[in-house]
């Protein structure tokens, strides 16, 4: 074992939420739970023992029923709590007081704050007119949104009524919308009038007529003027200001209690076929699995001020908002988190007293490269976690965080994903920090790494990142998924009764966890997951290309997208038509698809039944082996990608 580059001292040990957990249960149900690893191990022994303690805990509104799953021997296709009674909306305000419940920043500058009483009567407005405009239970309702107060607002109203609620950011461009959203046809789309990003303001207003015009279920369109002042909406069907749509009128919430697995999200995971796959979440699922990392594993308390840097298309942002029904302040910024200098996140954890701050871990490695050393610049007394998701978080990360942020501060490196608008590896506040590792698995995730052949892999091998028993944030469905057959597909079909998630993992001997990468041909640039068939869906319809393949690229402790196409007879990748690539690329995605790379080659390796072979390609150019090379119709195709000199700046 190696030793740990951060402890917690005894006041943060005996203080944290999950130690007064620990205390309740081992007096309650079990005398041997003293240690975050004796509660780890009952969570998975005692599950339903678990889950109802996570409830009761947390305090979630409802009526819970008796039974607390069904069919645990089915993963897929246990349910959980089939007897409860929830409204998500109704969990998130639960608290009606003056305390600060959102707190907004702006990289232009603007400002906004809600209190708790505030926020609970902007929903009751915002919901009375959802009613009014004939959403109903089970509807959709979508936003196309900043990271403002007001999308808060219309998530808290569409899910107070028990419609689902779908959001992306304003950097998408219309396609890559209609593909989300198109799918699950909403009937009211919230939007802004602009958008700010890197000191450049976007108008937003022209894509939306563009998506209103596709999507042909949406009735009302309902517009923030932000950033738009003098904008006009009348040339967008059903388009209102979102200062007329409310009614003024209305001062109590209608809550609609709702069964536990009863949709509240739609979120969107992109794999290497087709449109995206409409992953749809259950509120009480949703719910319970937030309050159990933000309580026990981050130790979120109602006095606390929480931020996450992240866009309204990120799962992030659904994570971080559920902070609200801990009674604590959520911190919503939105813009470039260097704008207008690298040192803007830690300007306003210090103006804004912020103790638990998250970000992805490109933003860490960007503010060491730029210098920063926040120790000496900032006070930074208020903060005392600070959290990384996304992508790995490299050894040296964790030095610069240690040396040049703060040293008395917990490091929490998780990973989940979209998939289950959760994590399987998290932080934990009683739990030291290793150089280079995630603390620990959730509690009540039943986490393994397991080899190609289903055994379970050595500690310090790496292997698949699975999940061996069910848990309640599982997905209830994907839409418009006939037999369950995407879903199935997606995380079951390579191991059976066993959740397999697509990370490449190694358990440390300190007991933590290591995160290598994807063991999917999913692009992680940033930490945001993209799927390659949004790139091909863009690249392939220009006369030019015959064919493209695109891989992620290790560089530079990130994931860089290269492209390779494939051109027609006679065409040659010029600096034109590689211009021509990237702009119909960010046209009609978002700047996220846009490759680091293109590079031409003169064949496309496929299997012999002619899928492309993604993961070969990432291999070769990564100097590892190919295996299987018999299932290739042209395996020579490989030594194209070889030792490529494009790929070694």
């Amino acid at each position: 074992m190696t030793d740990p580059i951060w402890s917690p001292g005894p006041v943060r040990r005996q203080t944290a939420n999950i130690r007064r957990f620990i205390d309740l249960l081992r007096s309650e149900l079990d005398p041997g739970i003293r240690n975050y690893q004796d509660l780890y191990r009952f969570s998975l022994e005692h599950p339903r023992q678990f889950w109802r303690a996570v409830w009761d805990f947390c305090g979630i509104v409802g009526k819970p029923g008796g039974t607390v799953v069904e069919d645990l021997d089915r993963f897929p296709g246990a349910r959980w709590f089939p007897e409860a009674r929830l409204n998500f909306a109704e969990n998130l305000l639960r608290h009606r007081d003056d305390r600060a419940a959102l707190v907004f920043r702006s990289e232009t500058g603007e400002s906004a704050e809600l209190s708790y009483e505030e926020l609970y009567l902007a929903v009751a407005r915002t919901a009375r007119a959802l009613r009014q405009a004939g959403v109903e239970k089970g509807d959709r309702v979508a936003a196309f949104m900043p990271n403002l107060p007001e999308t808060v607002v219309a998530m808290l109203a569409t899910t107070s009524i028990g419609a689902i609620f779908s959001s992306c950011s304003p950097d998408f461009g219309i396609d890559g919308v209609v593909d989300r959203r198109g799918q699950v046809r909403p009937k009211v789309l919230f939007c802004a009038a602009a958008y700010s990003y890197g000191g450049k303001t976007f108008d937003c207003l022209e894509k939306v007529r563009g998506i209103v015009s596709k999507i042909d279920s949406i009735t009302t369109t309902v517009v923030v003027p932000y950033l738009g002042s003098g904008a006009r909406i009348d040339k967008i069907p059903g388009a209102v200001w979102y200062r007329d749509f409310g009614d003024n009128e209305a001062r109590e919430v209608q809550f609609e209690r709702l069964p536990f697995d009863h949709p509240v999200y739609v979120l969107y995971s992109s794999g290497t076929t087709g449109v995206p796959k409409c992953i749809t979440h259950g509120a009480g699922g949703t719910l319970i699995q937030h309050l159990k990392e933000l309580v026990l594993h981050i130790n979120l308390r109602r006095q606390d001020r929480i931020c996450y840097f992240t866009t309204c298309g990120w799962m992030m942002w659904n994570w971080l908002v559920s902070s609200l029904s801990v009674g604590a302040t959520v911190v919503l910024y939105d813009g470039s988190p260097f704008h207008p200098g690298p040192a803007a996140m830690f300007d306003l954890i210090d103006e804004l007293d912020i103790t638990v701050f998250g970000t992805g871990a490109k933003a860490i490695a960007a503010w060491e490269k730029a210098g920063l050393r926040p120790r000496k610049t900032h006070e930074l007394n208020s903060l005392v976690t600070l959290l990384s998701t996304g992508s790995p978080l490299a050894p040296a990360s964790f030095d610069f965080v240690y040396n040049e942020i703060k040293q008395n501060l917990c490091l929490s490196s998780i990973a989940g994903g979209t998939d289950i608008v959760s994590c399987f590896l998290s932080g934990c506040p009683i739990l030291p920090v290793y150089r280079g590792e995630l603390q620990c698995a959730g509690l009540g995730m039943a986490v393994k790494i397991l080899r190609e052949d289903g055994s379970e892999a050595a500690i310090g091998e790496t292997g698949e990142l699975c999940c061996v028993q069910p848990f309640p944030a599982t997905p209830v469905f994907f839409w418009d998924d006939e037999g369950n057959r995407k879903y199935h597909a997606a995380y079951f079909e390579k191991f059976p009764n066993t959740w397999a998630h697509g990370d490449f993992v190694a358990r440390s001997e300190n007991g933590g966890y290591i995160i290598e990468g994807r063991s999917d041909a999913t692009l992680n640039p940033g930490g945001v997951r993209i799927g390659t068939s949004e790139i091909y869906r863009q690249v392939e319809v220009l006369d030019e290309v015959l064919e493209s393949l695109c891989v992620g690229q290790d560089w530079d402790d990130d994931t860089r997208i290269i492209l390779f196409v494939k051109l027609r007879e006679g065409q040659q990748l010029d600096e034109d038509l590689q211009n021509l690539i990237r702009r119909t690329i960010r046209q009609n995605t978002t700047p996220r698809h846009v490759p680091a790379k293109i590079i031409q080659v003169a064949d496309i390796p496929r299997t012999i039944s002619g899928k492309i072979v993604e993961l070969a390609v990432r291999n070769i150019i990564h100097g590892k082996p190919v295996g299987n090379v018999d299932a290739l119709a042209n395996p020579e195709a490989l030594d194209l990608y070889r030792d490529l000199p494009e790929l070694q700046s």
